[in-house]
């Protein structure tokens, strides 16, 4: 059977390196992330490129959360009779009960991830404004009291990003080792499999 992944950006990169790791045969279809700045052009793309696949592919497994579409991603796919990994967003997915844990101790988290932290500078920086209004960025992020790192793949790049984020936004830094966590039981549940995954880790500062 032929199996196209339908893939939000920031997952495209973790969700080819599950396939690798579980040897699927199936073709890993993205779209762009910045999407997630508009969440009700989520639903719409999304269909668009389910019908354009449909073509081309016995099956079409989604890999989105509701990612703040307000139903709208689930009501296109139970239209077009298409699965996705089930969670909120992919905080919820790499964390899993550690997500639901530190956001009942600080609901004013602000999760970082490998994807956000690679496009830090132009995804929020300047697709926020920070980069021509700075002042934006008290008003923003005023409500937020920590940063959490979720760590799919230990960099030391990335660490020193994280670092560098939490002192341009003034909020404490803390880091789990999450792995893929619960987007790869998920996934691969919906492929037939069982998965092993690394489990959140203890925190660093």
């Amino acid at each position: 059977m032929t199996v196209a992944l339908l893939a939000c950006g920031a997952l495209a990169r973790e969700v080819l390196d599950i396939r690798e790791r579980h040897g699927w045969d199936a073709d890993v279809v993205a779209l762009p992330a910045l999407l997630h700045m508009h969440p009700a052009r989520l639903a719409p793309q999304i269909e668009r490129r389910i019908k354009e696949l449909r073509d081309h592919y016995e099956r079409i497994i989604v890999v989105y959360g509701d990612c703040g579409s307000s139903g709208a991603i689930d009501e296109v796919l139970e239209r077009h009779g298409v699965e996705r990994v089930d969670g909120p967003h992919c905080y919820e997915m790499y964390g899993g009960d550690l997500f639901a844990r530190l956001m009942a101790e600080e609901p004013g988290t602000y999760f970082l991830t490998d994807f956000l932290l690679r496009g830090f500078d132009g995804l929020v920086v300047k697709g926020m404004g920070l980069d021509r209004f700075p002042d934006l960025k008290g008003e923003y992020f005023a409500n937020y009291k920590r940063l959490a790192y979720l760590v799919q793949k230990p960099d030391p790049a990335l660490i020193e990003k994280a670092h560098e984020v939490s002192r341009y936004l003034g909020l404490p830094l803390e880091i789990y080792e999450t792995g893929y966590g619960a987007l790869e039981e998920r996934l691969a549940a919906l492929m037939g499999e069982g998965a092993s995954t690394d489990r959140a880790g203890d925190a660093d500062s």
